[in-house]
């Protein structure tokens, strides 16, 4: 299960919509898609955050096309640089490698965002948004940690649902 939360700024949640994917599958880009083009929270949306460009293992989202097909920007949060070379030599073990590499690759390059609110740094991908932009709503939708808020509340929502209880901590 794939949970996305809809805030204001990071400082008032509004909605929340769920998806399904398959573990190491190749449906998560259709499924964010799908999810986002049929919620009725779409007209408000101002960007999309997400938390790592796989889902559900290796399940690899091509966010050139989410942001044609939604017409949302997507910018992924990743608490570390990427081990590039150990994303690929896992990828391998997939007979559709070169694809999910693919996407990798042409998400585009990856950029700091040093400390925000005194926590560590984090790094960004984008797609149909400057790097400047996308830095001004990172840094205004972290409120509580060094992850952005939408991201931290879909992490506490999703443990709470999977395992029955969250622990609070994403």
């Amino acid at each position: 299960m794939l949970v996305g939360t809809v805030f204001r700024a990071g400082n008032w949640l509004d909605g929340v919509i769920t998806t399904k994917i398959t573990i190491d599958g190749n449906d998560a880009t259709d499924s964010l898609i799908e999810m986002v083009n049929k919620s009725r929270h779409q007209d408000q949306l101002g960007v999309m955050m997400l938390d790592g460009i796989t889902f559900g293992g290796f399940n690899v989202v091509d966010i050139k096309k989410v942001f044609q097909e939604t017409g949302v920007p997507v910018i992924v949060i990743m608490r570390r640089y990427p081990d590039l070379s150990r994303i690929k030599k896992a990828l391998k073990n997939f007979h559709d490698w070169e694809e999910r590499w693919k996407h990798i690759l042409e998400a585009g390059e990856i950029y700091k965002i040093d400390k925000i609110h005194n926590q560590e740094s984090i790094y960004m991908q984008t797609s149909g948004i400057s790097k400047e932009d996308a830095q001004k709503i990172v840094i205004l939708s972290t409120t509580r940690s060094a992850i952005p808020e939408p991201i931290r509340a879909a992490h506490i929502i999703a443990a709470g649902v999977i395992t029955g209880e969250s622990k609070g901590n994403a």
